[in-house]
């Protein structure tokens, strides 16, 4: 079962502040996000679940994307992301992090990760020789 939509006015108003001023990096990888243009996978911007507002959701995935910007790296930010992570952990949704400045100079290896995440690999990892075998 996905995790359904946090429906508090409170934080749907501050999600539509947010999508209406979007960052630069915001921008640029909303503009490969949007439309399915990414694997075929939707996603929605600025997405309130679990009482945050996600910068990008993935609902079929249960993959969130989060930018940082500078603020993200003060150790009261740092322990809120990380309980954040956590709680959104705990219903399922897996949840990454890139730098603004890497979405905005690495553009092509950032969506290629994101798109690694929602695609299973086609081919299991064989394993160690010898593994699970009683000696």
């Amino acid at each position: 079962m996905n995790p359904r939509r946090d429906h508090s006015l409170v934080l749907r108003k501050f999600a539509r502040r947010l999508r209406k001023d979007q960052t630069d990096a915001e921008a640029r990888l909303w503009s490969i996000l949007r439309s399915r243009q990414l694997s075929g996978f939707k996603f929605r911007r600025q997405y309130p679940l679990l009482g945050f507002i996600l910068d990008f959701y993935c609902v079929r995935a249960k993959l969130a994307v989060e930018l940082d910007g500078g603020q993200h790296y003060d150790p009261e930010a740092l322990a809120y992301d990380a309980e954040r992570t956590r709680r959104l952990g705990e219903i399922g949704v897996t949840l990454i992090r890139y730098p603004d400045d890497e979405v905005l100079k690495s553009t092509d290896a950032v969506t290629e990760d994101i798109s690694r995440r929602l695609m299973p690999s086609p081919h299991p990892s064989p394993g160690v020789p010898g593994e699970g075998e009683r000696l």
